[in-house]
């Protein structure tokens, strides 16, 4: 392994002390939180500034108008590299504030992406990202599982703020080749691969199963804060003009690559801790041992009976040699839950790329709204994506059936997805109560598949302790419904240009497939368990009766 962080490793020389295994472990829960959150900031970007971009006639009827200040051509903040450009930025004006004489310019958008082609070509680039982040998530996986994870993720998390900060510079740089624009989101997309198996992978090197549903639902929140904070970052500066939006997180993501660099501990040998005795008490070598059950890395050992060298080896050679990608499909439960992920997937990332493109084609309450306040209105989606993730992940504990669980947030998902459709242009209220019960349904399985399940899966009995699969069936999984993830966006960029009832009609559809995909699960949970209730019931009417009968042997002897 590569070693103390040296971060960490510097801050334990000047305190002169040596971290708990809690401090480490709660150290870890932050930095992937954060590291996970910077990634997805890093993605809001190009769903903000579509209707910048692209600002195409309303499709739900209605006029508008996108105007920038006459100031349009002065520097800023640093000089003439920095300086606004005509179709940048403005606000949505009605028909009538117009005619009034409303002071401003008409918008022509951003070549390539202000003609008649224009939507298709937001939906390509999305394509781009998402077929690379797909397609890298699988080679991403296996080399997480061979490679020291800290340094793997550091430098998947600076690449991905350097690419993402380059497309921005294509504004500043008055760039306007596709081509250019494309290369962009490939290389971003594959550098993007590195994050969701390494943090993956390493929460479940520190964290067993006790209560992971419910741990990793809170954790999972990162993907909808990122959501948020990508949002509300790519908004704020968007009046300086829109490569700024790209610009801020991707500096984010570089500068969160360089905090995990110097303070991550990937697994517990780069601290000591690779066996229970190694812990700083006794309670932490039982917490350490209970936790990680069936870990070749932390077996349950007794107090006094534990052969520190042999344990240590054993757990080295489990951890020699990472299991390939064909031998970890083969794993029950992979291939269903990754094609579930798929349809998931789709579902969830046609949203977090073309929520505020909708929000500001839709008259909500008879007015529109500006690209601004689009962008801020569409974080409350993930606002119930946070909740869906962690109810979901409490629901799958305390039932212990991960397939029910995010079968029944599929199906729940295809009425709040049209009830949003009908009537969340009613009123702004009504649209974000509906906004985020939809977020919840759509976010919750996405959420649980993608974390605990994944877990779950990547510590099987059939791995007979081999703990080095995490990070590659995550990829699996992840990189299967990445796919779906790409196909979403594209295809939203073509349905969207016939009306949004075939987007909601597509997204229906997404959403009873993913669950209908693990029909075959969901029935093997439900005898499981009601063998298991039917078994206790047996062992209680048991229990009864040789209580019943215990006066009258009694009375016999």
């Amino acid at each position: 392994m590569g070693g103390p962080p040296p971060g960490a490793r510097l801050l334990n020389d000047v305190t002169n002390s040596r971290w708990s295994l809690s401090t480490y472990r709660t150290l870890v829960l932050i930095l992937t939180f954060i590291a996970y959150a910077c990634y997805h900031a890093s993605r809001k970007p190009t769903s903000i500034v579509k209707s910048v971009l692209d600002p195409q006639p309303l499709l739900d009827g209605g006029s508008q108008s996108f105007h920038t200040r006459d100031d349009q051509f002065v520097p800023w903040p640093a000089g003439p590299i920095f300086v606004r450009r005509k179709g940048l930025v403005g606000n949505f004006t009605s028909a009538a504030d117009k005619s009034a004489g409303s002071r401003g310019l008409q918008t022509d958008g951003w070549a390539p992406f202000n003609g008649e082609d224009g939507t298709a070509k937001l939906g390509e680039i999305d394509l781009a990202f998402l077929l690379f982040y797909s397609t890298g998530m699988y080679v991403a996986g296996h080399l997480g599982d061979t490679l020291d994870l800290r340094l793997f993720l550091a430098i998947g998390m600076v690449g991905s703020g350097v690419f993402v900060g380059l497309f921005g510079m294509g504004y500043f740089w008055n760039v306007h080749s596709f081509l250019y624009y494309i290369l962009m989101q490939m290389a971003a997309g594959l550098f993007q691969a590195t994050g969701w198996p390494s943090v993956v992978a390493v929460v479940g090197n520190w964290f067993g199963k006790r209560k992971r549903g419910l741990i990793m639902g809170v954790w999972n929140a990162h993907t909808s804060v990122g959501n948020i904070t990508g949002s509300l970052l790519a908004a704020c500066v968007l009046q300086y003009g829109w490569g700024w939006s790209f610009i801020l997180p991707g500096a984010l993501i570089f500068c969160g690559g360089i905090i995990v660099y110097l303070f991550l501990a990937a697994y517990p040998e780069d601290v000591g801790l690779a066996c229970p005795h190694l812990c700083n008490s006794e309670n932490e070598r039982e917490i350490y041992a209970k936790d990680l059950e069936g870990q070749m890395h932390a077996p349950a050992v007794k107090k006094g009976k534990a052969d520190p060298e042999a344990k240590e080896k054993k757990a080295s050679a489990s951890r020699s040699s990472a299991v390939g990608i064909l031998e970890a499909c083969f794993i029950p439960g992979v291939i269903p839950f990754a094609m579930c992920l798929f349809f998931s997937k789709l579902v969830a990332y046609t949203f977090l790329y073309w929520l505020p493109f909708y929000l500001s084609q839709t008259a909500i309450g008879g007015e529109y709204m500006s690209v601004k306040s689009a962008g801020n209105l569409s974080a409350l989606f993930d606002v119930g994506g946070i909740m869906g993730g962690i109810l979901a992940g409490h629901i799958s504990d305390r039932l212990r059936a991960r397939a029910i669980t995010a079968a029944s947030f599929m199906y729940l998902a295809i009425p709040s997805l049209l009830l949003y459709r009908a009537y969340g242009d009613v009123s702004r209220f009504l649209n974000i109560v509906l906004m985020m019960i939809a977020g919840l349904f759509v976010n919750g399985p996405y959420a649980l598949i993608t974390t605990a399940v994944s877990a779950d899966l990547g510590t099987h009995s059939s791995l007979k302790g081999n703990s080095r699969a995490l990070a590659t069936v995550t990829a699996i999984i992840d990189g299967t419904g990445s796919v779906g993830a790409a196909f979403g966006p594209l295809l939203t960029g073509f349905l969207s240009r016939k009306g949004w009832n075939a987007v909601f009609s597509m997204l229906s559809f997404g959403a009873l497939v993913a669950g209908l995909l693990l029909s075959r699960l969901v029935m093997t949970e439900i005898t499981e368990i009601y063998g298991k209730s039917g078994h206790d019931e047996n062992l209680n009417q048991q229990g009864n009766q040789g209580s019943a009968s215990e006066p009258l042997l009694r009375e016999q002897r």
